[in-house]
């Protein structure tokens, strides 16, 4: 499950993943937001923060995420991502090139850094 993160800029969409993450949270909540923000803003800011209570991401959430990304990949401003995981964080170093925004990568310590630099 997605959960949407409070007390940001309009501009910036900032989720949590609890769980399993599936592509119905992808299709359902995610993308659609995103849109509606595309729509307003033209580009957008992204935090998500994968912490201890996220369990794995389903394949067919990991496809509509790649899938989104890359169809979009000139409409992100900043993205910041927010994980212990090791395994994301080699993913992310590998597939971050592939999105010309500006990226930077936090450990869930640092989830209040992220909340700021995504923000400014």
């Amino acid at each position: 499950m997605l959960n949407i993160l409070t007390d940001l800029p309009d501009q910036v969409l900032a989720f949590s993943a609890v769980g399993n993450i599936t592509a119905d949270d992808y299709e359902t909540l995610l993308i659609p937001i995103v849109k509606e923000k595309l729509k307003k803003y033209g580009k957008v800011r992204l935090l998500y923060h994968l912490g201890t209570e996220f369990n794995h991401f389903s394949m067919m959430a990991l496809w509509d995420d790649l899938k989104f990304g890359l169809a979009h990949w000139n409409e992100w401003e900043k993205i910041a991502v927010v994980t212990d995981s090791r395994w994301l964080r080699g993913m992310i170093q590998i597939f971050r090139w592939l999105i010309p925004a500006r990226f930077k990568l936090f450990q869930n310590k640092e989830l209040e850094q992220a909340r700021q630099w995504i923000s400014k």
